[in-house]
């Protein structure tokens, strides 16, 4: 549903964890994509030759006062034998989004040449991902963060081989997560809290990694969930 609107300043608010945001449902009664679907050769033929469809969570409630900002995000999946998403934890320092589960990318700069360039610089300057590993295949429509980034997302096949070499200031961890996890509505959890008379909503995606959990919401989840969109149109 288009209304839905995720929002991640909630992280700004002293003592919050999203994680202890009772769920108030999940979407298991939605189907999920089929595994053929998620493989490389379907999801490239599903981007030269895109269904009509919509996304469902486009914009945050605004939260910032500051200019929009153009910005760029790698949705990288990595081509294993069930393929997988390339995912980054962000450092607790950074000013925005601070601990958060992300996707590699960032700013535009003006040398870049487009919002494909932008993220492929950035998952180089983040993650160390050589550019040779990666073939995009296209975006999604653009989302809007509540700290009023711009931001499309570019979805590319990895191919496997690539080392990582994540830049310590941005990054504290990358890891993958199965991409039939993120595709299936019956792990997408929907939490929302109430501050000052506001009602903040927001998807989650809670996954179980062999080290740790991962809490994938917010910005990335709402974008996760539109791919899901676009996959199952």
């Amino acid at each position: 549903m288009s209304s839905f609107i995720p929002l991640t300043p909630l992280s700004k608010l002293p003592n919050f964890d999203p994680r202890k945001v009772p769920v108030l449902g999940v979407d298991a009664h939605l189907p999920a994509v089929a595994p053929a679907r998620l493989q490389p050769a379907s999801l490239q033929q599903r981007f030269r030759a895109p269904p009509a469809w919509t996304p469902e969570v486009m914009i945050e409630r605004r939260f910032a006062e500051r200019a929009p900002m153009h910005a760029s995000v790698l949705l990288p999946i990595v081509m294993r034998e069930q393929p997988a998403v390339l995912l980054t934890e962000r450092t607790a320092h950074l000013s925005t989004h601070s601990g958060q589960i992300a996707f590699p990318g960032g700013k535009a700069d003006e040398t870049d040449a487009d919002a494909v360039a932008t993220a492929l610089r950035e998952a180089h300057e983040e993650v160390g991902l050589e550019g040779e590993f990666v073939q995009v295949l296209g975006t999604l429509p653009t989302y809007i963060t509540g700290t009023a980034f711009i931001i499309t997302p570019v979805v590319a096949l990895v191919r496997p081989g690539f080392t990582l070499v994540p830049n310590a200031d941005e990054v504290a961890d990358v890891f993958e997560v199965p991409l039939d996890f993120l595709m299936n509505p019956a792990n997408h959890q929907r939490h929302a809290f109430e501050w000052e008379g506001v009602r903040r909503e927001w998807f989650a995606m809670p996954y179980q990694g062999q080290d740790a959990e991962r809490f994938i919401w917010g910005a990335t989840a709402g974008m996760l969930r539109n791919f899901y969109r676009f996959l199952s149109a």
